[in-house]
């Protein structure tokens, strides 16, 4: 790469860090730019993964107070993402390219729909549970088996992994939007973790690729904490929207 492509990956991974940890599809930009470079698709795709993995880090330290009182909850869901980032890691090398082209962007717009109903489908979701006399205080038994399908698609490919992260967590667990974009943080840095542990080992990896797009998340991902720690719960969820539906579109469109 010439010197301004490197900075230009820099700069695409500054901006997928502060995506990433507002809500996720940093991808979207990472991904095209490697390609526009002449990065391989396989290299770019496992390589981006890689070096998003500190930016993910930084944003779940990032939102570290929002944390306080879930380490169970995240300890708990955190074996769901391990698992499924090493499945769907699996599955990126083992299964044809394009497996998933039809099913990507299904589940993109169902993790979008899940957050446009999110306060109504809760409130259903509850007020059945304690028709029912169980206990609304945890989390639903449902959750732990989504996010861990959800870690399976963010190992294969990981663009609106957030999208649908927060629509499991939104639904599923009652409490702020914002305490559950904590937990979507950390559960996202270990799917990206392990998958690139998984892709160090056995894949065609581009370091260079993975030290650039590293440095630049890292800066993004606490810069992306900070921004997404302010916005209100309305606008937390239309930026989640507006982010679903634009990866919905280029994922269509590529």
């Amino acid at each position: 790469m010439s010197l301004l492509e490197c900075v230009a990956v820099v700069l695409a991974g500054l901006a997928a860090g502060t995506i990433n940890s507002v809500v996720g599809s940093g991808t979207l930009i990472t991904f095209p730019t490697l390609l526009a470079f002449g990065v391989p698709p396989v290299v770019a795709n496992v390589s981006n993964n890689i070096g998003l993995v500190p930016g993910s880090v930084a944003g779940a330290i990032g939102y570290r107070d929002e944390l306080g009182g879930q380490r169970g909850r995240v300890l708990r869901l955190l074996s769901a993402s391990v698992l499924g980032g090493a499945t769907g890691a699996v599955l990126l090398l083992w299964l044809p390219e394009g497996a998933f082209e039809t099913i990507v962007p299904v589940l993109i717009m169902l993790g979008v729909v899940l957050v446009v109903l999110q306060p109504r489908l809760s409130a259903w979701v509850r007020a059945r549970a304690e028709a029912s006399g169980v206990e609304t205080e945890g989390d639903h038994w449902w959750v732990w088996p989504a996010v861990l399908l959800t870690g399976v698609y963010g190992g294969y490919f990981g663009a609106a992994q957030g999208v649908l992260l927060m629509g499991v967590l939104g639904i599923g667990i009652a409490q702020s939007l914002q305490r559950s974009n904590a937990v979507k943080n950390v559960l996202a840095a270990a799917v990206n973790g392990v998958a690139g542990a998984i892709f160090a080992v056995v894949a065609d990896v581009d370091w260079l690729v993975v030290v650039l797009i590293g440095s630049g998340a890292v800066v993004g991902g606490l810069l992306g904490a900070r921004v997404g720690k302010r916005l209100p719960p309305v606008a937390l969820r239309a930026v989640i929207v507006v982010v679903g539906l634009v990866a919905f579109v280029a994922i269509l469109a590529g």
